[in-house]
């Protein structure tokens, strides 16, 4: 009788799970494949159809290559429910969404896991470079942890920032130890077919999209003003004082500034976006400082270093507040310091956290560029250690 835990692993075609896949087997493991169907919809998709296809294709092809089992699931009614649906709701009011946050929550580490355990999996595996360790508390409970990957250049404990205890708990991270190089070393000198495949790019199981494209199916086009911000706007302007003041954004009117142009949907833009603008006439490129949802207005300005895109601090909402670590939740009116980012890939920044009954409020050591409502802000301890997250509301 075999006694072995089964793992699933989550099998994308691409090469970082076909490396851990292959680790697995290597390392002796009952290990079986699945692959996930998230999407069938082509509109707004730069290659004008989605590759699932091929690269269920590629898995197939690793896993009898590997010598594993492989299975198919289609998933893509609750993607659509809880991630696409959200992106939609997320973008019509100005925000700006991560999906791979929300699909990693909602789908690779829940949706997902019950079809592999329905297939007999003990736990589930997938490609992430981010690494995972746990430790006994005093009284018994098995605490779980999320560590930065051993590649700085492709980290992605990130896109984890959302998981819970339990959810960790059935979780492995193959290749967390490993860095890119490696892994494609390894692939090559196993023949894996997903050895030269490229890293996908765009949207979580969607791909790359022409997001005005891809949002109109739900978000209606509306022509507005495009308003310019100058720098004289900002002289003798009072500095924010407390941490509420420099949590809250400017909030423009179409008087501050110069109305440069339209648009085509405030909706469609978000904070720090560069590209897209249709406008010229300026030394340096134009940036989105602000949008006005109501007013269908974009205001920007001009220069990387423009002021209106920099801020010292941001607020959580209290129910939006997420503690991988929830034995380290602060309480209201407990601070502590951590390192965080904003987005992904973005270097960490030091801060201090401040718990209020209003929310939990970052301050950051310097004033951060693009803060943008919507996207996760994901803070770190000294060691590496992702200990909570949340998503930024101003």
């Amino acid at each position: 009788m075999n006694n072995k835990p089964k793992i699933c692993i989550g099998l994308s075609g691409g090469v970082d799970s076909s490396v851990a896949a292959l680790l697995l087997k290597r390392q002796g493991c009952d290990v079986f494949a699945l692959f996930m169907q998230n999407w069938h919809d082509t509109t707004g998709t730069l290659h004008g159809e989605c590759e699932w296809e091929e690269d269920r294709a590629v898995a197939e092809m690793v896993a009898r290559k590997i010598g594993i089992p492989f299975h198919f699931v289609d998933l893509s009614d609750v993607y659509r429910q809880r991630v696409v649906d959200y992106m939609f709701s997320e973008y019509a009011k100005g925000r700006t969404p991560n999906p791979d946050v929300l699909c990693n929550r909602e789908i690779k580490f829940d949706a997902f896991w019950q079809a592999a355990r329905s297939l007999g999996a003990d736990f589930v595996a997938t490609g992430h470079y981010c690494r995972k360790d746990s430790f006994t508390a005093p009284d018994g409970r098995t605490i779980y942890r999320i560590l930065a990957g051993s590649d700085p250049n492709k980290d992605q404990s990130y896109f984890l920032c959302q998981l819970s205890q339990e959810q960790l708990s059935t979780a492995l991270f193959p290749i967390g130890d490993l860095i890119k190089p490696e892994v494609r070393r390894i692939a090559r000198e196993a023949d894996l077919p997903s050895a030269g495949k490229k890293d996908s790019q765009g949207i979580c199981f969607v791909g790359k999209v022409d997001l005005p494209v891809f949002l109109q199916q739900k978000i209606k086009s509306r022509e507005g003003d495009i308003v310019e911000i100058f720098r004289d706007f900002y002289e003798g302007r009072p500095e924010p004082e407390t941490l509420e003041e420099m949590a809250e954004p400017i909030h423009y009117r179409r008087e501050d500034g110069k109305v440069i142009g339209r648009h085509m949907g405030a909706q469609y833009y978000t904070i720090g976006q560069r590209k897209g603008l249709g406008i010229g006439g300026h030394a340096e490129s134009s940036f989105v400082i602000a949008n006005d949802i109501d007013s269908n207005i974009i205001f920007v300005g001009e220069g990387a270093d423009h002021p209106g895109l920099y801020r010292k601090a941001l607020r959580i909402r209290p129910e939006e507040v997420h503690w991988i670590r929830p034995d380290l939740a602060l309480a209201p009116g407990d601070e502590r310091r951590y390192s965080v980012r904003i987005r992904y890939r973005q270097p960490l920044q030091g801060a201090v956290l401040h718990s209020r009954p209003d929310g939990l409020y970052i301050e950051f050591d310097e004033p951060q560029r693009g803060v943008t409502p919507g996207q996760f802000a994901v803070w770190y301890a000294s060691d590496g250690e992702m200990t909570g997250s949340g998503v930024i509301d101003k």
